[in-house]
């Protein structure tokens, strides 16, 4: 397992931390990284753009001229396309660019792009963002300390620090996000990637884990339901309150047609 100091805010190393191999000790993969930076920028897209069509433009509908006897070309209407400041064919219309990532893709390239900022010695372990106060200026001072060169820089922090996003959300070129909205191409972006101790723990758990494995269900034992006991008292009541049994009642024939009951 890669083995990364843990700084403080005053540059001072503090212990040591071990992170997963199988989250930031993984081989680089251009192309799913590309993929995956390709994805996301796709769905960020808008896709708003559109055009007026020959419905949307303004002008009259009426017939310029007639059809026949002018010796000129047959014509609709101004609106057409084929006129100046008519209708535009085939023109974009507002739609979604959008797509979705296989979710292990998304996963492969995270893991990839973590090891790459490892690897490239770009990626710092802070023990904890505890600021005094929301101001800004000590803030970049301390960010100073830890690295004075790189002007993008990524800080990712797991719990929610007030003080730390009113201090960072000012600052050109510094993003604060949370391990579960982390992104390839946010890290990629970025030039330095600052993790809090809980951070590389927390991706080290979720990114590590293997694929899911069914726990087999135990054998389902049915139980039949326990008659209730009788009473005698019961028993008695219930004797008594059984009835013969009805007798089914004898439909009558109707009397014939054109016969009535008092002639014979």
């Amino acid at each position: 397992m890669p083995t990364v100091k843990i700084m403080d805010l005053t540059s001072a190393e503090v212990g040591e931390i071990e992170l997963a191999d199988v989250v930031f000790g993984v081989a680089l993969n251009e192309p799913l990284i590309h993929e995956a930076v390709r994805n996301f920028l796709a769905n960020r897209r808008a896709g708003t753009s559109a055009t007026k069509t020959r419905g949307d433009v303004s002008g009259s509908g009426r017939k310029l001229w007639k059809q026949k006897g002018t010796g000129r070309a047959r014509v609709g209407s101004i609106r057409s396309s084929i006129w100046r400041k008519g209708g535009t064919v085939h023109g974009p219309v507002p739609r979604s660019y959008g797509y979705r990532l296989p979710r292990k893709m998304v996963l492969g390239a995270l893991r990839s792009a973590l090891s790459a900022k490892l690897a490239d010695e770009k990626l710092t372990v802070v023990d904890a963002w505890q600021l005094e106060s929301h101001k800004t200026k000590p803030f970049r001072e301390a960010l100073g300390r830890l690295d004075g060169v790189t002007k993008t820089m990524l800080l990712v922090e797991i719990a929610a620090n007030r003080n730390l996003e009113l201090a960072s959300r000012n600052l050109e070129g510094v993003k604060l996000v949370a391990p579960h909205a982390l992104q390839p191409y946010e890290i990629l972006r970025h030039d330095r990637l600052f993790l809090s101790k809980d951070a590389a723990v927390r991706l080290g758990e979720t990114l590590g884990l293997g694929p899911r494995t069914v726990v087999p269900a135990a054998d389902v034992v049915t139980i039949e339901a326990a008659k209730p006991v009788e009473t005698p008292k019961a028993a008695k009541s219930a004797a008594k309150g059984k009835k013969a049994p009805a007798k089914k009642a004898v439909a009558k024939k109707p009397p014939a047609k054109g016969k009535s009951k008092g002639k014979k």
